[in-house]
């Protein structure tokens, strides 16, 4: 608290005399030193002028592979040139704003990327005062929110862009039944299925789009909640609205839900393979290795279906051992009237098609 008085009472003077500096238009912040620089008065001179920075005010949309620029541009008010070099930084947010990584730190030409941002992330700087974000290959758990930070010298100012993957949700159980999967295991279920635990917001986009599910599942921040549209008993009571009903934060290695999985657009194709007397889950993986593909994941036959409109009235095995099929065009004796995906569950016997995926 002492620092405050003398600040002030160096400023005073400082503006009431000639004899060290002429006044200045501006603002200006004075530190006194102590013994390194032998109680020295140190001044530091704002240009007067006010650093604004911008970002895109609406949601960035992009796919799992592709590539995406973040725009964000930076100028001063009143219009003025840089005094020194600039400084940009690129985070990574959190839903509530904390940072959940560094991305990408630059000071001119030269830049340093971070963490699994390296190699796929630079600046884009073709436009006078641009420091847009370029990210290649863009994977699932790329989404979310992106902050452009702009320091030149004392000032700081930073603003907030939405980079959302296209993609879908999917509630997903595990072959031994339902809640049976602890946060991390859920983690680990939707990766094997080509997929990611989804994020809230991942969750009420998929819910506003008419996903009505009634088994709780792990999200991405460790909260377990469900989508439900149309009330019922089972499901909350008849007495709540339509909404997402939610058990807030559970303990991550006790408590056991099933996983609502999040995937993205695909970069290869999902075909289906049958044989006159099908075939067990051991032949459909060598069937799709034979057709130089393999055996489909859950999250990719979501995408297809999805993304790639893909429809077959035939149930066929996918990686994890489950038997489904994907309906774009709901008709009769292929399940109900709404498009899905449909599961015959997780047979420990029989014979059926299978679901292949192969790269382009």
């Amino acid at each position: 608290m002492l620092l405050l008085p003398l600040l002030l009472e160096a400023t005073l003077l400082r503006l009431a005399s000639s004899s060290h500096h002429p006044f200045y238009n501006g603002f200006y912040y004075n530190r006194i030193m102590n013994d390194k620089d032998k109680g020295q008065e140190k001044v530091f001179y704002f240009n007067g002028a006010k650093l604004v920075v911008e970002t895109s005010k609406d949601p960035i949309y992009s796919s799992n592979g592709a590539n995406v620029t973040l725009p964000c541009h930076y100028y001063y008010e009143p219009d003025m040139e840089a005094k020194r070099k600039i400084r940009i930084k690129w985070s990574k947010l959190r839903d509530d704003y904390t940072k959940e990584q560094d991305v990408l730190v630059a000071i001119g030409k030269t830049y340093v990327a971070f963490g699994d941002f390296q190699g796929r992330a630079h600046l884009h700087q073709a436009g006078r005062r641009e420091a847009s974000l370029v990210v290649s290959d863009v994977r699932l758990k790329d989404d979310g929110k992106y902050r452009c930070e702009v320091i030149d010298g004392l000032e700081d100012e930073s603003d907030v862009v939405d980079l959302r993957l296209q993609g879908i949700v999917f509630p997903y159980q595990p072959p031994h039944g339902q809640y049976r999967l602890n946060f991390h295991e859920a983690e680990r279920a939707c990766q094997e299925q080509g997929a990611i635990l989804a994020t809230f917001s991942q969750l009420f986009q998929a819910w506003s789009e008419g996903l009505d599910w009634c088994n709780a599942g792990w999200l991405a921040d460790g909260t377990v909640q469900y989508p439900i549209h149309l009330p019922r008993k089972p499901c909350g009571g008849l007495h709540l609205a339509p909404g997402i009903r939610s058990y807030g934060p559970r303990h991550r290695h006790l408590h056991r839900f099933d996983a609502f999985c999040f995937s993205s657009a695909l970069k290869g194709e999902v075909f289906y393979l049958d044989h006159p007397a099908g075939m067990t889950l051991e032949e459909a993986k060598q069937s799709c290795q034979d057709a130089g593909a393999e055996i489909a994941q859950v999250g990719q036959l979501y995408s297809a279906w999805k993304f790639l409109g893909l429809d077959r009235c035939d149930a066929g095995w996918l990686a994890d051992g489950s038997v489904r099929y994907p309906i774009a065009k709901p008709r009769a004796n292929c399940g109900p009237a709404e498009p899905g995906v449909r599961s015959f569950g997780f047979p420990s016997k029989g014979r059926f098609g299978v679901f292949c995926y192969k790269e382009r």
